[in-house]
């Protein structure tokens, strides 16, 4: 008898649990703010990267929608890994230096909002023509010389070549940068349009003033003219780099 009774209660509960799973386990997927991951694929002396980054990409930090982004920075963009293992990039020396610096940057101080001001500022100077003077963005970043120090070790070096491995997995592979992928959606062409992906991918509750104005539907896109990307595969004073 005792058997019995613990039998069905054993079943009534179970029975319970699975109920409250099922009312509650689409409740909590769709109300959890899970943020968007945002991956931008560049190098640091294109001049459509720089452009993207300072004009365009700055504005994850509007409007609150940065709370629903995890956004991550790769430069490496348009380089390759010759055979002796040195590193070549599209735009010369000064393009593996700053890659190197960049990825030294996000990685010492993985806080984005500290690392992007840094990016940016030498972006910025990238579109002045002023990229050697990226010693400043220091200051203006308020970050200590960390990232130069990482690069000294050689560390700048094994995250760029970290970078390319990651880069070249891509798929569909990455045919020019700026390479955005949203959510493991590459947006290709469209990569402007890409506040718009965020708020459509974004399946938490606390939905940013940023998403609350934006149309319901996500305009058709006329293809980039190839003067506003770096293509793949296009040399300009390319250069090896090996720390």
């Amino acid at each position: 008898m005792v058997g019995s009774s613990y039998s069905f209660c054993h079943v009534y509960i179970s029975f319970l649990l699975v109920a409250m799973l099922l009312l509650l386990g689409p409740y909590s997927a769709y109300s959890s703010d899970q943020k968007v991951t945002v991956s931008l694929y560049y190098e640091t002396l294109c001049p459509y990267c720089a452009n993207f980054i300072v004009n365009s990409l700055v504005k994850v930090f509007e409007k609150g929608l940065i709370s629903i982004v995890d956004l991550r920075l790769i430069p490496w963009g348009n380089g390759w890994i010759q055979s002796d293992g040195s590193l070549s990039c599209q735009h010369g020396p000064d393009e593996c230096l700053l890659n190197a610096i960049e990825a030294c940057a996000i990685n010492v101080y993985p806080d984005v909002n500290r690392h992007f001001r840094f990016v940016y500022c030498i972006e910025r100077l990238t579109l002045e023509g002023r990229h050697n003077e990226w010693g400043s963005c220091f200051g203006e970043a308020k970050m200590g010389s960390s990232p130069v120090d990482c690069y000294n070790k050689g560390n700048g070096y094994m995250l760029e070549r970290k970078f390319a491995g990651e880069t070249a997995r891509l798929n569909p592979p990455r045919r020019f940068v700026p390479w955005v992928v949203v959510d493991g959606q590459a947006l290709q062409e469209d990569f402007q349009n890409f506040v718009s992906y965020i708020c459509r991918a974004y399946r938490g509750s606390q939905i940013p003033e940023a998403c609350t104005s934006l149309p319901s539907t996500i305009d058709s896109f006329e293809e980039n003219s190839e003067n506003s990307v770096c293509y793949a595969g296009e040399l300009n004073n390319s250069t090896s780099f090996r720390h």
